[in-house]
């Protein structure tokens, strides 16, 4: 499978016939409308993209860009252009635990592409690609926008930072056997401070 096939808008027998918000996420959906003024209802077409994927594990369906389109009373194009350009919105279904390894420059150079390889082989799926019992699917994204805690993955809405194949193989066995994981950095490290050198760690 291609690394883009969680962009490609799926098969229409399983999408589903209807979607609209339901109560907690409508709830929701009005307080967000409201930190936008009223001409500049389409500012929050990203968060109502969120809400919608959320509550439809992890993926959109047509109908639910149609209804974020009907919520907004906006043209349907605008909603479609930002769901197929942004990479955190998946347009066909996705694991339980949707894994993105991000392998831009920063992380490229700290072993990200070793880190992809590695989670191929570990979860026996390929790139763009999900596995027999939908437990996991696998992409490779651009920038999360953490680089200086590179190299880094997404699983689902948390980032596991300052990753090695040790640590992954770790992360990866814990998600597995259902076991509680660490968000954040994997080394220890406290937020983005600098890593402690040897000379500090004689101190």
């Amino acid at each position: 499978m291609s690394q883009t096939s969680f962009k490609k808008i799926a098969e229409e027998k399983i999408q589903p016939k209807d979607f609209s918000f339901d109560r907690d996420n409508m709830l929701l959906a009005k307080k967000i409308l409201k930190i936008y003024p009223k001409n500049f209802k389409e500012s929050s077409i990203m968060p109502l993209l969120s809400i919608a994927q959320n509550q439809n594990n992890g993926w959109l369906p047509k109908k639910a860009i149609e209804y974020v389109s009907d919520f907004l009373e906006i043209p349907e194009i605008k909603v479609l252009e930002i769901a197929t350009f942004y990479s955190m919105y998946n347009l066909s279904p996705v694991g339980k635990f949707h894994v993105e390894v991000c392998t831009t420059s920063p992380c490229m150079l700290r072993g990200s592409d070793e880190i992809l390889s590695f989670c191929e082989k570990k979860l026996a799926i390929q790139e763009g690609g999900i596995s027999k019992d939908k437990m996991f699917s696998l992409s490779r994204v651009e920038c999360l926008g953490a680089c200086v805690n590179a190299p880094i993955i997404k699983i689902n809405k948390n980032y596991y930072e300052d990753l090695d194949l040790n640590s992954t193989d770790k992360l990866i066995n814990n998600l597995l056997n259902d076991k509680k994981i660490k968000i954040g950095s994997q080394s220890g490290r406290k937020g983005s401070e600098p890593r402690k050198s040897s000379y500090d760690k004689k101190r």
